[in-house]
Formats: structure tokens, C-alpha cells, sequence
């Protein structure tokens, strides 16, 4: 009985060293240390980059977003964090100052584990003076029936002055697969290509019959119902400020007490809907009436390119946004917000985060 288990305690030792022995640097130890600095001359008139103090610092990797701050000296110091790539984010209001912030960004800094790396952040005022796009809700609440008609886009005027939506128009664009993507500019001719959907709001850009008044929202909603009554789980967006309507479709529902956003794609029949968890969206002036051959860059207000993966690269044209929104899973009752109203430095990467919940007209 002894030969029999001291055989196979030799066995056993056999097998053990020939096993793959775990790595002897852990994961998890790199530490980046990042220096925040801004140029005061806007201030003060005396050109000269100063430390950034108490900076939100926003650090996006393969493992998610963190946020951590600067201390006095405009110094982050971030230790025992995971080996990846990047992209950091600097902000911080200017005192005193309404619709200015400070805004730095850097990309693709790749930290290792068990090295320190440093880097400097160059920040810069930038002042949030029109409409953006605030909040996507377009994944579906929490069901098992494959119910998503509760989606809505939010807009937030980020300026002091009223703005009017008269004939601004809302599109989805992401027809162009085959090319350079959905969003992009496929013959380099100033436009983006790939519209798949087109509303427009009544009237034509410079009338002023629908105002939009200073650090307000307006909810567009894809139907203005209270979509409790057909899913516990969802939102009720009957007093949604906005509907869009498709005049050519016999079926779809139209609240009567809100105004509409009505189709401008005579080939197209049903309501405004964008995919669950990828897609373009976009907003523009309305000045450029042919969409047919894209919308002119310059007429873009805002636009929004939204994904699943952190390892997806980026299709919209990099003038209308650098980055792209980590989009949440369909049928989550998750939403997409950004993390300051109106607040768009052309990094959506950065300027965006997820909801638990979404939050129609509010923040």
C-alpha cells in the first residue's frame, strides 16, 4: 500500500512540472503618469502652459473606462493598472465661465506591465456654442420579444442664445458597407455617404418658427407612446417633444398632441429606426436639400457613430467626430449619454458613456 501511493505521488510530480507554470510578472502592475497642462493666455494674456489642477481624467481601454483626477499640480499618477492601449481625456470647467471647458485628449498611449510610462496632455478652451446630439437610447428595454419601438434620440442646446430647428433634418447613414464604411466620405467630395434614412423637421433653415432655447433638451422620439403599456420594462415617451412620422406608411403611429419630424426618402415606408447596437447617426442644418449624393460636411451639426467592440475601427469621417460610442447590448434598457450636456470635444470615445437607464429630456 505504501509502493502503491508513494507511485503515485511520483506521478503526480511528473505531471505537475510538466504543467505550463503561470507567468511571473503579473498583469496589472504597469503605472502611467500623465502630466495635464493648459495655456492660461486666454486668461491672463500671458502665453504660458500652466498645470491643470483637480482635472477629470477619463482612461479608456480594452478593460472598460476609469475616471481619476489630477491633483494640484495637474499631475495623474496612476498606479497598478492593467496593460493595454489608452485613450485619455483631460476636462475641466473654466472657472467663472459658462459653456467653456478645458479639453485635452490623447491617443493610443500603450502601457505595459511592469513599466512607467509618462506623457503630457496640452489642453485647450473649447466653447460649446450649438446643438449636439446628447443621448441615444436604441437597444430596447429589457424583453424577451424582440421590442425596441421605444428608441429616441435626445438634442441639447449647449449654447446662451435660442436656436431653431426649421428644417433641419435627421438621417441615418449606414448604406454604404461596401466602401469605405458607413459615415465615410467615398468620394472624397466634402460630403459622407450611405443615407438609409431622412426626416426633416417642418419648415426650411433660417425660419424661426420652432425655437430652442438655451441648456434645454428635446426629446425625438421614434414613437411618442408610453411603451409601458406594451412593455413593463420600457419608457413612456407620449410627451416626447418630437415624433417622427413616415407620411407614406398607413400604420405608423402618430401622437397627435406632438409635432413631427416627417420622411424626406420617397422610397422608404416605414418609421425612423436605427440598428440596435451599430449605426451612424446625424444631424444637419438642412441647407444642403439633395442627400441623394451625400450630405455636405459643412452642413453637419453633429454626428454620432456608435459600436459594440473596443477592437472596431472607426467609419464616419473624422471632421464630423473622431471617435465612436461604446454602445451597450440590445434589449438592456441601456442608453447612451454624453458625460456633460451638449459637451462635444469631436471624440466620442471619450465624450460619451453608458446609462443604466435612459434618461428622456433630463440629465
Amino acid at each position: 500500500m505504501k509502493k502503491f501511493v508513494l507511485l503515485i505521488l511520483v506521478f503526480a510530480s511528473l505531471f505537475l512540472s510538466c504543467q505550463e507554470q503561470p507567468p511571473v510578472q503579473v498583469d496589472g502592475n504597469a503605472e502611467l503618469v500623465v502630466h495635464v497642462m493648459w495655456d492660461s493666455s486666454t486668461v491672463d494674456s500671458v502665453h504660458t502652459f500652466v498645470p491643470l489642477a483637480n482635472a477629470k481624467m477619463i482612461l479608456s481601454s480594452e478593460y472598460g473606462i476609469s475616471i481619476k483626477y489630477t491633483d494640484k499640480n495637474g499631475l495623474l499618477d496612476a498606479k497598478d493598472i492593467p496593460s493595454s492601449v489608452y485613450q485619455i481625456s483631460a476636462r475641466a470647467s473654466l472657472p467663472n465661465t459658462p459653456n467653456v471647458m478645458i479639453v485635452g485628449n490623447v491617443k493610443n498611449v500603450e502601457v505595459n506591465s511592469g513599466n512607467v510610462v509618462e506623457d503630457t496632455i496640452y489642453a485647450k478652451l473649447i466653447s460649446s456654442t450649438g446643438i449636439a446630439i446628447n443621448e441615444l437610447y436604441v437597444g430596447g428595454p429589457v424583453n424577451n420579444i424582440f421590442f425596441f419601438y421605444d428608441q429616441f434620440i435626445e438634442l441639447y442646446n449647449n449654447s446662451d442664445s435660442v436656436k431653431y430647428l426649421d428644417g433641419m433634418q435627421v438621417f441615418r447613414v449606414s448604406g454604404n458597407n461596401d466602401g469605405k464604411g458607413p459615415g465615410a466620405d467615398e468620394g472624397d467630395d466634402g460630403d459622407i455617404d450611405g443615407v438609409t434614412y431622412a426626416f426633416k423637421f417642418p419648415g426650411r433653415p433660417g425660419e424661426h418658427n420652432y425655437p430652442f432655447y438655451p441648456h434645454t433638451f428635446k426629446v425625438l422620439a421614434q414613437d411618442a407612446y408610453d411603451h409601458r403599456k406594451s412593455v413593463p420594462t420600457s419608457i413612456d415617451l407620449s410627451h416626447a417633444d418630437w415624433e417622427f412620422v413616415n407620411q407614406l406608411s398607413a400604420t405608423d403611429f402618430d401622437n397627435p398632441n406632438v409635432p413631427n419630424l416627417y420622411n424626406i426618402r420617397m422610397d422608404r415606408r416605414l418609421d425612423f429606426m436605427v440598428n440596435l447596437v451599430s449605426d451612424v447617426i446625424v444631424i444637419a442644418s438642412g441647407r444642403d436639400t439633395v442627400w441623394q449624393d451625400g450630405i455636405d460636411i459643412s452642413t453637419i451639426l453633429d454626428g454620432v457613430e456608435y459600436q459594440p467592440s473596443t477592437r472596431t475601427s472607426l467609419t464616419l469621417d473624422d471632421r464630423v467626430d473622431r471617435g465612436w460610442v461604446k454602445s451597450p447590448p440590445k434589449y438592456s434598457g441601456q442608453s447612451m449619454e454624453r458625460r456633460q450636456p451638449g459637451v462635444d470635444t469631436n471624440d466620442g470615445t471619450l465624450d460619451w458613456k453608458i446609462l443604466p437607464h435612459p434618461t428622456p429630456g433630463y440629465q
